[in-house]
């Protein structure tokens, strides 16, 4: 199979598809991989590294794109990219559709076979490869709440942890999911007070059980976030409904109650955003200003952190992208439950029931187009 790599172009997207450990274990399998120039180099992954695995370097995404049977990326495609789709090209990468209702029907309009790792299960029914950037994304989520509430990010001018004689900041984080539980674990870390809000109670008990008794758990209703967000000083948002768009939890009316120089981190932005407040930023423009609140929106927070990012992520989504490879798609989808759960559109076919249901369009099941 030939195996494109383009570069990323999203806004200060610096990770990379696939690195040259994967690139040496495809040439292989017998597999010949496309690599567009500098496709790595912001990771730490020079052209010769992968020239020395065994890769073509090509000069133009185009060209990457047109050669290959499948292309391996890290973000969804974005409007440059959106010509380079065909019929029948298999697509392995974050797509996170529910909200992208033009991609989606870009998708379908070319017959394109999107994978989304975000919605790939393994035998546990986790999501092996939204993990991994989940922990980056969260444990980064309290790095950059503790730089906006410096005051001259708009913040209010606290240091997280506090000092001797003068109380730390207060850090709400909202979902006890991986996101949640890296955000907490940082913030602990810096001496915070922390409170994690969830609708399940089992989850709360786990998490109360984790901490020691030092996290404050809070089950989500409309009453406790009012209360828990005009407190604190940081709201992390970690929401997520697999594939579907996230529910916003928080209000425009709670986010004016919030303290003036206080900040929010919307990680579930990907999917919508779990703030009424919040909109998709980028790491040129990360943050807004609404009712006094500092807004951090940007849909790629991994990207910031490339290196640690592009290991975590291959480690998981290599092991399916070599299954797909040496058995092609279909054969990969049939024999893989979970990797056919990561299936969103198959040859102008939505497949993925939460972004049907987030878009109002028809979809069917993936096990149906597969065979």
């Amino acid at each position: 199979m030939k195996i494109g790599v383009p570069r990323e172009i999203k806004d200060n997207e610096a990770r990379v598809g696939v690195t040259p450990a994967g690139v040496k274990a495809l040439s292989e399998a017998g597999h010949t991989v496309l690599v567009e120039t500098q496709a790595g180099a912001q990771s730490g992954f020079p052209d010769a590294e992968y020239q020395s695995a065994g890769a073509e370097i090509v000069g133009e995404a185009a060209a990457v794109w047109s050669s290959s049977e499948t292309v391996v990326k890290v973000k969804e495609p974005i409007e440059k990219e959106y010509a380079f789709l065909r019929e029948g090209l298999v697509l392995f990468t974050y797509l996170h559709l529910a909200p992208l209702q033009e991609l989606t029907g870009k998708l379908l309009e070319a017959k394109v076979i999107g994978i989304a790792y975000e919605t790939v299960r393994d035998r546990r029914g986790t999501l092996p490869l939204l993990t991994p950037m989940s922990e980056v994304a969260g444990r980064m989520s309290v790095q950059v709440g503790a730089t906006y509430l410096e005051k001259e990010r708009g913040g209010r001018g606290i240091l997280l942890g506090g000092v001797p004689g003068v109380p730390p900041a207060h850090v709400t984080i909202l979902g006890g999911g991986v996101v949640g539980t890296n955000a907490a674990k940082v913030a602990l870390g810096f001496g915070a007070k922390v409170t994690i809000v969830d609708v399940n109670l089992n989850r709360l008990r786990e998490l109360d059980d984790i901490f020691g008794g030092r996290v404050y758990t809070l089950a989500s209703n409309s009453y406790n976030l009012a209360h828990v967000t005009q407190e604190a000083d940081l709201v992390i948002g970690g929401v997520l409904i697999p594939g579907a768009t996230a529910p916003r939890i928080v209000t425009r009316a709670m986010v004016a109650e919030m303290k003036k120089g206080a900040v929010i981190v919307d990680v579930a932005i990907d999917q919508g955003g779990c703030v009424e407040t919040a909109r998709p930023t980028s790491h040129s423009n990360p943050s807004f200003v609404v009712d006094g609140v500092v807004h951090y929106c940007v849909t790629n927070m991994p990207g910031a952190v490339p290196h640690t990012s592009t290991l975590a992520l291959t480690n998981s989504t290599f092991p399916y992208l070599l299954r797909i490879a040496n058995l092609g798609a279909r054969e990969a989808l049939r024999q893989d439950a979970g990797l056919a759960e990561g299936l969103n559109t198959w040859l102008g076919k939505l497949t993925y029931r939460g972004v049907g249901e987030s878009q109002q369009r028809p979809w069917t099941p993936a096990a149906s187009v597969v065979g």
